[in-house]
């Protein structure tokens, strides 16, 4: 019983990387997680925090998902018999019904596939959840703003109220 309950928390230090620019530009419908086929000298810059997922996005080609644009900065110890490119496509791993999914919503519909964060699952293994997605208009986030305000300036009078 007990571990079931630990295994449904998550750890909020096991977090790696965020893409905070893809919730402000993307309204997301979808989330998943997925694997990552990772190097060993990519793993070790990974675990020293040399990554950046800003300016990341996710394709398929013929039946199978990559991450674009995620720059991994090798380490000058960890790799210096190997031939470094810090940004390579690496590739996803998913299941078959998922990249079904995944491809017919982006084919038909026009969402977009978004990295959203990267993770340490069990380990040593590195998860990706990415989001399926569409662009937000310059109004959607006006709006957001406004709320995100809204929500602030709230808090802060119930906290006053509170006070006294």
């Amino acid at each position: 019983m007990a571990k079931k309950n630990a295994k449904k928390s998550k750890n909020p230090t096991a977090t790696i990387a965020r893409n905070k620019r893809a919730t402000f530009d993307y309204k997301f419908e979808d989330k998943v997680e997925a694997g990552l086929s990772l190097m060993g000298w990519e793993v070790k810059s990974i675990r020293m925090g040399k990554i950046n997922l800003s300016e990341s996005y996710v394709f398929i080609r013929d039946g199978e998902a990559y991450l674009f644009g995620c720059t991994i900065t090798p380490l000058n110890t960890a790799s210096t018999h190997v031939v470094c490119d810090p940004m390579r496509s690496r590739k996803l791993l998913l299941k078959r019904k998922e990249l079904d999914k995944l491809q017919g919503m982006v084919d038909r519909q026009g969402y977009s596939l978004v990295p959203i964060s990267m993770y340490w699952a069990k380990g040593a293994w590195v998860k990706i959840e990415v989001g399926l997605g569409k662009g937000k208009k310059d109004h959607d986030k006006r709006d957001d703003t406004k709320e995100r305000e809204w929500q602030i300036e709230k808090s802060r009078t119930m906290k006053d109220s509170l006070r006294k």
